[in-house]
């Protein structure tokens, strides 16, 4: 559940009516941790002896999200609180979900949750904390653990295996021994579940704090090779000293995600697999390592990759934008104008330098095409950057001009000169056509008939 502005009042007033229909009710789970740790929560759910048909009667703006689970969504205004039944689940058969729920107290509901520092209660009336596993004490020590046995808890839900990195990367806790070891022992099993929730996951690590722990985590327990195996062969693949002193290409990328500040996904995404075409591209010469065409190879593993992870065609595109031109920044001095002024009106351009910035940081440090860009772009604001084209494509049918690439190259370069101020009109632009494109295809027909 997420709400862009939280009220706390809201949440207190669905405990007090809870309350005053004699039931027993508690904030539960991550808004607990967060109070403990001094911090905003990003939402509040509430757990309650009410069953859900119970709080239906209560709260008459429901949503059923998860009524076999004994989880109801309370609407107020425009804010949406989950609001579950005290539960013990049956035996986990599918890797994800239980065989059956029964409803029971808030000491067997706390024992069935994940991980201790997030199997807290509070009672907002009371203002204190109800603590049936040790969970304040982790939140103090900093420290992932499973409630109860780690393998029983990883084999419910395997998912689990993922949100133990994410919450101890978010957070900066490390992860109890036992509690590793059966992360280890168990990573290849996360290939049970869905695309859909490894993606959910993997955006959360990357998009909040400490993304580049979340990277060194996933590659230590041997998930990495299980759910991005093309991020993990980066490991060990040289780099020319004189552009990556920090070492190989792995080394590189992690460095670059400790530069995120809580990125979109498109530039969270777009900084883990801007490089994923080095490990084919690699060659050696001798003298000095080359990755020929890896920006081009690249983008399209990482189609694939987002294509397998079920990212939406949009995200997809843009990553890849990411990937196909993080190279073309070396270039930018040397564009002319026209071609300079397309590439900074891209709608993925501000990503995209941004990206240059931290891949930059990540490696050599040097700057100075982020400051040049940032200059230019300031000063192209005075101007329309993106004005509508002069010519389109029905005006190169009228003139003849055959369908095929040779339209697109004829558009492009008519649309750079008219940014470079060379051609002012329709009327000049059309000419210049007939003069340099028209001409040399009747020239090329007449050579065609003769033969």
């Amino acid at each position: 559940m997420t709400n862009r502005s939280i009220d706390v009042k809201e949440a207190i007033q669905i405990v007090r009516e809870l309350r005053a229909q004699n039931y027993n009710a508690y904030f539960a789970g991550g808004c607990v941790r967060d109070l403990v740790m001094k911090q905003d929560p990003k939402d509040y759910d509430i757990a309650t002896s009410a069953t859900p048909d119970e709080v239906a009667r209560i709260f008459p703006k429901c949503v059923e999200v998860g009524k076999e689970f004994g989880v109801m969504l309370v609407v107020k205004g425009k804010q949406h609180f989950e609001v579950a039944t005290f539960r013990r689940e049956g035996p986990y058969r599918d890797g994800r979900h239980p065989d059956g729920i029964s409803f029971t107290t808030p000491a067997e509901d706390a024992k069935r949750r994940d991980f201790t520092v997030n199997g807290l209660f509070y009672d907002p009336i009371k203002q204190s904390i109800i603590d049936y596993v040790h969970g304040v004490n982790d939140i103090r020590a900093k420290t992932i653990r499973t409630i109860g046995e780690p393998e029983d808890r990883f084999e419910e839900d395997r998912l689990r295996l993922l949100r133990a990195i994410r919450f101890a990367s978010n957070l900066g806790f490390g992860v109890e021994p036992r509690t590793w070891l059966a992360m280890t022992r168990l990573a290849k099993k996360i290939h049970s579940v869905s695309q859909e929730r490894i993606r959910d996951e993997l955006v959360k690590m990357f998009t909040r704090p400490h993304a580049d722990r979340a990277l060194t985590l996933l590659e230590e327990s041997g998930l990495l090779k299980e759910v991005l195996p093309e991020v993990e062969a980066m490991k060990g693949v040289r780099q020319p000293p004189e552009f990556h002193p920090e070492g190989d290409v792995f080394t590189h990328t992690r460095l670059l995600m400790g530069q995120l500040k809580e990125p979109p996904p498109a530039l969270a995404f777009g900084a883990l697999l801007h490089d994923v075409g080095k490990p084919k591209t690699y060659s050696d010469e001798g003298k000095r390592i080359h990755f020929y065409h890896h920006a081009r190879i690249g983008a399209e593993m990482a189609r694939e990759i987002l294509k397998r992870l079920r990212f939406s065609n949009q995200e997809t595109e843009d990553v890849v934008s990411c990937v196909e031109h993080h190279m073309t920044f070396a270039d930018v001095k040397k564009m002319r104008l026209g071609k300079l002024i397309r590439f900074v009106t891209r709608k993925t351009f501000p990503i995209e330098l941004e990206l240059h910035r931290i891949d930059c940081l990540a490696s050599h440090g040097e700057l100075d095409l982020y400051r040049f860009l940032k200059r230019k772009v300031r000063e192209l604001k005075r101007e329309e950057l993106k004005p509508k084209s002069i010519v389109n494509g029905y005006d190169l049918i009228q003139l003849g001009i055959p369908a095929g690439p040779i339209r697109r190259t004829i558009l492009e370069e008519a649309y750079s000169l008219q940014l470079e101020g060379k051609l002012s009109s329709r009327e000049e632009a059309l000419k210049w056509i007939v003069t340099n494109f028209v001409r040399e295809a009747s020239k090329d027909a007449e050579q065609g008939r003769g033969e």
